[in-house]
């Protein structure tokens, strides 16, 4: 079994920074992509940033310039630093293994993350 545990998250004053740490526990053999997705209240979940293993990045437009994604292949581990927070990114922020592949099993999995709160307030 695959789990996923999250750090890092908390309250911040707008315009201050959090680090989000997320390593991934278990047989793995691999994981090709691992993410952060973010759901506020009323809203559905979305897309923050995602890296490949390759290092390839994907960002949401909205955190462009502000936010960065690395990862660990080694320690199965995703970060995101979020330099100038806003507001508005206040969210559950979860993480993502995307088309992990195990021992001995055919097919590839994703797996979650429960969670970790983020909340940009004065």
């Amino acid at each position: 079994q695959v789990q996923l545990a999250e750090s890092g998250g908390g309250l911040v004053q707008p315009g201050g920074s959090l680090r989000l740490s997320c390593a991934a526990s278990g047989s793995i053999v691999s994981i090709w992509g691992m993410g952060w997705y973010r759901q506020a209240p009323g809203n559905q979940r979305e897309l923050v940033a995602v890296i490949i293993h390759g290092g390839s990045t994907v960002y949401a437009d909205s955190v462009k310039g502000r936010f960065t994604i690395t990862r660990d292949n080694a320690k199965n581990t995703v970060y995101l630093q979020m330099n100038s927070l806003k507001p508005e990114d206040t969210a559950v922020y979860y993480c993502n293994a995307n088309r992990v592949s195990l021992p001995a099993t055919i097919g590839l999995r994703d797996y979650w993350g429960q969670g970790t709160q983020v909340t940009v307030s004065s």
